[in-house]
């Protein structure tokens, strides 16, 4: 929590931690790593509605009968015709005294209404997001900002928009929404709590701001403060390096809240160590690199290129109907576009239809789970792949088969087992992405090599459904991305003649801005298809 030993200031995350200890605890993180999760979710929230709904309903009679008992009796206090020499009044005075305040008073009434409200609410709280989710849905926010260059202000204000640019907006939603200062402070406190002080200083200080300007002003929805967010983006700045902004922010959090003795010590430590000059000058914020990924500019820059441009010197190529020697074919040829000659890339338009799709979405959605990467030799789950898979054999529905029979008429290759993997149907979660990686296994302890039929030769992947904004395919080495093309299916060798895997093929799920993003993935792998791609006479393709 301190820095400079242990004389060092204290950060705020004591009080915050007695404070979420009063919480139920967090559940698994199963809402925002999926868009059809987040759906559900607002099943669940329009449950809770109808709930208020009706507390409302009953508070607001109950709140009537209230407010006609005290008009009645105001009314007499106030009439100075309404004597208590009048006999029928000194009762009814009497008996409102010892009977008619005490049932106002203590009535079950309120306690009932509140309880029915619980119920409601316990209904459904197996089904609500966790903690985990809720900071998981803060780390896409901010996966967003980075990718795509976005402003932090502006995403308050619910605009898409990259930072400093008068470019055009990257998603225009059709309802603008803003995010509120307690938000901001979610956000801002995530990075805080990893000590990824980038990013909790541009979202505290959104929070700060919006916090001002409606200081006085209590939510009750709000489990943060001007002052919780004074307290986190000083220490922020200070661990930063910038301690006199650190002493600012702090002496006017003391202006909220004198009595604070922490922030009164932390006040005068910064003015100590400014007085005799140990501060270093701060330098420039750098953004952290929580994944280690290598080749983070060239894939965020990928993502950024509006409708998945090339790279500079991408030759022009062609479209064609393709039958591909399959009788399958001739009464309904493929149309193929290549995207890529090296490596070999190409985007088969009206792959499926749309009900197909949905057909497929429909089979895959009941067995979602988390999406897992491998590791050495085992799987697991990992922060630079957010998204929900589930697995369809071909005698799932007739509409798997049917997609099966024209991936190996367009491919040419051998589908059956073992010689392809099941039909992977992916659903990607709130910002979901899937960093740069490989398809095909780059060691032979990968848990590919347990079907006993090689490495992944071919990839295709169908795109399911349509997107407003990102979710693109970059190709990282290549230089090129692929925009999402509803119900087309991008193919491509992960292995060249040689057995060799191409390198070329490195490539990422660019995070998805806006919509709700399917695909379905089919991995086809190299026993079985001797004949069917052999070698070729160089031994170095």
């Amino acid at each position: 929590m301190g820095a400079l030993g242990g004389s060092g200031p204290l950060g705020p995350g004591v009080l915050l931690l007695l404070l979420c200890c009063c919480r139920p605890p967090p559940a698994p993180a199963e809402t925002y790593t999926a868009m059809a999760s987040v759906r559900r979710a607002l099943g669940s929230e329009g449950r809770l509605l109808r709930r208020l709904r009706a507390y409302l309903r009953e508070e607001s009679a109950r709140l009537r009968r209230l407010a006609r008992f005290y008009e009645k009796v105001r009314a007499l206090h106030q009439d100075p015709k309404a004597s208590v020499d009048n006999p029928l009044l000194a009762f009814s005075l009497i008996k409102r005294l010892h009977s008619d305040w005490p049932n106002v008073v203590y009535s079950d009434e309120a306690t009932e209404n509140t309880q029915a409200l619980h119920a409601g609410f316990r209904e459904v709280e197996q089904e609500l997001p966790g903690a985990e989710d809720l900071d998981g849905a803060a780390r896409a926010l901010m996966r967003l900002q980075d990718v795509y260059a976005l402003s932090v202000k502006g995403m308050a204000n619910g605009v898409f928009q990259r930072a400093g640019a008068t470019r055009p907006l990257l998603y225009s939603p059709g309802r603008r929404v803003s995010l509120s200062a307690d938000d901001c402070f979610h956000v801002g406190k995530v990075a805080y709590d990893t000590g990824d002080y980038y990013h909790s200083i541009a979202w505290l200080e959104e929070a700060v701001g919006l916090f001002r300007l409606s200081y006085g002003n209590w939510n009750l929805e709000d489990r943060s403060s001007l002052e919780d967010a004074l307290d986190h983006l000083a220490f922020s700045y200070f661990m930063a390096g910038n301690v006199s902004h650190a002493l600012s922010l702090s002496k006017e959090f003391l202006h909220y809240d004198p009595s604070n003795q922490r922030v009164a010590r932390n006040v005068a430590k910064y003015e100590k160590l400014l007085e005799t000059g140990m501060v270093a000058r701060p330098g420039p914020l750098r953004r952290p690199n929580s994944t280690r990924l290598q080749s983070r500019d060239a894939y965020e820059e990928l993502c950024q290129r509006p409708g998945g441009a090339g790279g500079v010197g991408t030759p022009a190529l062609s479209c064609s109907y393709e039958t591909n020697g399959s009788p399958y074919l001739l009464l309904q040829p493929a149309k193929k576009e290549m995207v890529q000659i090296q490596p070999y890339v190409a985007l088969y338009h009206d792959f499926i239809s749309d009900a197909e799709a949905e057909t497929i979405k429909g089979l895959a959605g009941p067995w979602l789970q988390r999406s897992v990467v491998a590791s050495g030799e085992k799987q697991q789950k990992a922060e630079y792949r957010i998204s929900k898979s589930a697995w369809l054999k071909d005698t799932a529905d007739p509409a798997v088969r049917a997609l099966e029979q024209r991936i190996a008429a367009v491919t040419g290759l051998d589908l059956r087992p073992p010689y392809a993997e099941y039909l992977q149907v992916v659903n990607y979660g709130l910002g979901g992405h899937y960093e740069p990686h490989f398809d095909h296994a780059t060691s032979r302890k990968s848990p590919l090599y347990r079907m006993k039929s090689g490495n992944r030769i071919a990839t295709v992947m169908i795109y399911l459904s349509a997107v407003e904004a990102g979710g693109s395919t970059a190709f990282i080495y290549a230089n090129f991305s692929v925009p999402v093309v509803k119900n087309a299916a991008l193919f491509w060798w992960n292995l060249r003649r040689n057995g060799d895997g191409d390198g070329d093929t490195l490539h990422a799920g660019c995070p998805v801005l806006a919509g709700d993003k399917w695909v379905a993935n089919k991995w086809i792998h190299e026993h079985g298809q001797e004949f069917r791609r052999p070698c070729g006479a160089d031994p170095r393709d």
